[in-house]
């Protein structure tokens, strides 16, 4: 998956991993596995919690909304954040205890600019369902919708550098049309920022 592609070639060999939201641990242990990481998950599910500890994989339940002041500033190389940070309450507070305990930090999100969110709400006057965004507006775990310019004025905002930035289409790659207009053809936003 090019997501995963992504993320594991912006993580330098044997570095200090969080990963928070971490779900079932699949990411950690394919960086693991790749890279040589000393991999830590963050994760509130019971479910995604067992699933880490039958694979090995050492994770802490954590709720992000309460902070990240258990951790010494910069105590990872990379933190983390993948299809999280619309779920959480404070997503600029959240990126900034992430900004704090690492050196630098992978945010991947939903792109709710994109052409068939805007088709869906503009045209049939309901929120976006799909395949990436399989919720109903009433049970979604999405309270905050997110676009690739939002963030990157948030990111302006707060004094945050991005270093890269990576688009995927609903095919899962990255191509002209999501360079060129990555808010519009964009489905999943892919960043690694630092301070």
């Amino acid at each position: 998956m090019q997501l995963e592609h992504t993320v594991r070639g912006w993580i330098r060999e044997g570095s200090r991993v969080l990963d928070l939201g971490c779900g079932d641990g699949r990411l950690l242990l394919d960086l693991a596995a790749s890279r040589a990481v000393l991999g830590y998950g963050l994760e509130i599910d019971q479910r995604g919690i067992a699933r880490c500890l039958e694979a090995g994989v050492n994770v802490i339940e954590q709720d992000l909304d309460r902070g990240l002041g258990n951790f010494p500033d910069h105590s990872f190389d990379t933190v983390i954040m993948t299809q999280t940070l619309q779920a959480v309450r404070f997503p600029h507070m959240v990126l900034e205890e992430m900004l704090r305990i690492g050196r630098q930090c992978v945010i991947t999100f939903p792109n709710f600019g994109n052409w068939r969110c805007r088709l869906q709400l503009g045209g049939g006057g309901h929120m976006p369902v799909s395949r990436f965004l399989p919720y109903a507006w009433y049970d979604t775990p999405n309270i905050h919708f997110c676009t690739v310019l939002d963030f990157e004025a948030l990111c302006r905002s707060k004094n945050i550098r991005i270093l890269d930035r990576v688009v995927l289409d609903a095919g899962d790659s990255e191509s002209l049309a999501t360079r060129l207009l990555p808010n519009l053809f964009g489905m999943t936003a892919i960043f690694r920022v630092t301070r």
